[in-house]
């Protein structure tokens, strides 16, 4: 969350910034937001992702909630699996409204998390890193 609102923080120019017109992304990484490929969802948006299409019974979609933005020139978004518990970047999608079970799944995820004290950090890994303070 707090990913995506610096990204729109940095996209649109700043009346004290450095330059009137041009954004701080844009000065930095020189590339521009188009609204057709890129305002296409909000954060928390519910999608199916369409998965590589195969002969196998595999699921071809999986339900995820949009975190943002990837910056990238296509329009990625990153995602969050509430299933697979992985944040995951794709192109393709379908925007649907929240199913029941998502919902429920988001307060199954909020009840563990409330199971420590304070911020807990992971690593990329997924192991916490213990604060001994």
């Amino acid at each position: 969350m707090v990913y995506n609102a610096i990204f729109w923080l940095n996209t649109f120019p700043h009346n004290y910034g450095v330059h009137i017109t041009i954004s701080p992304r844009t000065l930095i990484t020189g590339l521009t937001i188009d609204y057709h490929k890129h305002r296409k969802l909000g954060f928390g948006t519910y999608v199916q992702l369409h998965e590589a299409v195969n002969s196998t019974l595999k699921p071809r979609t999986l339900g995820a909630i949009s975190l943002g933005l990837m910056g990238n020139v296509q329009g990625g978004h990153y995602f969050l699996s509430l299933h697979l518990d992985k944040r995951l970047n794709r192109y393709s999608l379908t925007i649907l409204p929240m199913p029941n079970a998502e919902v429920d799944q988001v307060h199954c995820l909020a009840a563990m998390a409330e199971k420590y004290e304070g911020i807990v950090f992971n690593n990329i890994n997924g192991n916490f890193y213990q604060n001994d303070s």
